[in-house]
This record gives structure tokens, sequence and C-alpha cells, in this order.
């Protein structure tokens, strides 16, 4: 956080503060400039204007929550009457948007909060997500090469440009259970926000912290595959089989056993048999062949 005009002001990832007071000396670099980065909308008032003392702490608001995505700067027009003429300010408050050097929105007056939101909302579009996706792909696949640390710190990073980001959220708990740190990916997961507590990326990640879990506890493949030979219809033998076979990497083949389960006695133990089958489908990518093979048989079985 910064100190700026006597007033604290949030500031982005990279330390740039979302929210200035902007003089007719720093225009250029605080507006026209920075606008080539990310959206700046720009409030002008004046400390006389009842109407502004309202609209300003709405703007202020908006623009903190959209988490680095629109900057605001604030100009005084009493101070700074060469901006206010060269824009042609006529009354006040007056809002504009700047993107690339360009005004691309604004309005005059007071507006509601909600509407106040839904502005600073289509401006922060505008500059898309400043390249997180492609960040966020980088940090995948360093993860499927191995480089769970590397991985960590650039989903880290993207948590601090925009910490909504369901999947650097989720990556950063996968980066964890991939070092072996179970308990700080759930403790993490824990600590999720509430606006994207829902997301599949995060759900997936849920569910990889329940199957590290059992995996801790997974019993032996041999003897759990001979009990389940011996007696087929021992419900409980081959559902441990099956996590069994998951925790050593055989997602496949655990699928297989929880179906054939499911298909013996869809009740058994609450339906623990599809209740563990959409677990190990969370934890999968939703395009996964074990995923859309493995759903398809299920719903045959299920509509049958």
């Amino acid at each position: 956080m910064l100190e700026l005009g006597g007033k604290t002001t949030e500031t982005g990832g990279a330390g740039e503060a979302l929210i200035k007071e902007v003089t007719e000396a720093s225009f250029m670099a605080d507006v026209i400039e920075a606008s080539q980065e990310v959206p700046v909308i720009v409030d002008f008032w004046a400390t006389w204007c009842g109407p502004c003392k309202t609209l300003g702490p709405m703007l202020e608001q908006a623009v903190t929550a959209a988490g680095g995505k629109v900057r605001m700067a604030k100009v005084d027009v009493d101070r700074n009457q060469t901006i206010a003429a060269q824009l042609r300010i006529q009354s006040i408050p007056t809002v504009y948007a700047f993107y690339q050097g360009q005004p691309v929105d604004g309005f005059q007056g007071a507006l509601p909060a909600s509407e106040v939101q839904a502005f600073v909302e289509r401006v922060a579009a505008m500059g898309g997500d400043g390249g997180l996706a492609e960040a966020v792909a980088a940090a995948e696949e360093l993860l499927a090469e191995g480089a769970a640390v590397e991985a960590a710190q650039t989903f880290a990073a993207i948590l601090g440009e925009d910490p909504k980001n369901a999947a650097a959220y989720g990556g950063l708990a996968r980066a964890h259970l991939a070092l072996g740190e179970v308990d700080q990916a759930e403790q993490f997961l824990a600590a999720v926000l509430p606006e994207i507590a829902g997301a599949p990326e995060v759900e997936a990640a849920r569910a990889q912290v329940a199957l590290a879990r059992q995996a801790a506890e997974a019993g032996p493949v041999a003897e759990l595959r001979a009990a389940v030979d011996h007696d087929p219809d021992d419900h409980a033998a081959r559902f441990e089989l099956a996590k069994a076979l998951h925790a050593g990497g055989e997602v496949e083949a655990a699928v297989d056993e929880l179906l054939e389960l499911f298909r013996r006695d869809r009740e058994w133990n609450d339906g623990a048999a599809k209740a563990q089958l959409f677990t190990i489908f969370e934890a999968l990518r939703p395009q996964d062949p074990i995923v859309l093979k493995g759903r398809r048989k299920l719903s045959s079985m299920i509509f049958a």
C-alpha cells in the first residue's frame, strides 16, 4: 500500500498504485502511458463538489475490487485547470476511461453504485487479463514437467496480480500436492475466496487432495486383488483395491473396479462407488479419455 495525498491507496501485484492523485505534470505518465498496459479511469473532481464526495469512494472501491485489471487517476480540476480545459470538462463529476492512450468511455454526474460497478467492470474487460492466461498455461506446463517449485512460484505470482484467478489457485494447491505437501494444499484450499470456492479448478484440487489422503492409507494391491478374486462380492475389498490402484497410478484400472462395484451393488455403503468415481472424475480434466469413457459407462448403468 502507498500513502498518496494523505490517503491510503491500494497497489497492484507489481507494486504499481491502483489509485493515484494525478497532476498536470504526471498526467502523461500516469494516464496516457499507463493506459498502454491497463485501462485507466480518470475521476475529475473538486473539494467543493458534493456529488464527487459520493462518486469518488464508489469508484475507488470498484477499482480496488477489480484486482489490478484497471487503475484510477484522480484529478482536482481547481488545481489542474489546463487538463480540464483540454479535455473540455464542463461539469463535475466527470469520469473518462482511457485505454491505449485514447478515451474509450465515460460519463458525467453521479451514478448509483450498481452502475458504477458495471462501468468499472466494462472498462476492466477492455484490457483482457494482462497475459495471465498465458502465465497459467506456462505454470501448468512446468507442473507437468515435474518442476513443481517453479510452477508454484508462477501460480503464486499470478495470484498476486489476480487473487480471484481460480486456475492459479487450483494450480498452486496441486503444486503443493506434487511436492508432497498435502496438509499445506488442504489448508490453502480451506482459505479460498468465496467467489471462486466452487470453480471447477478449485474443486479439482480438492478432489486430488482427497485422493492423496486415501493414497497414504492404501493397502497392498496384490493382497486386495487376491481377496476380490477369491470373493467377487467382497465389495469392501474391491473398493480398497480401487483406491490402491489409483494410488499406484493405475487410474483407469481403479475406475474399472469402481464401475464393477457399482454394477454389482450401486447402493453399497451409501453409494460409495459412485461418489469415489465422481471424485476421480473431478480430479482429472473434463476431456480426459478416462473421464469420458468412465462417465459414459456409468450413465449406461444408471439409465439401463
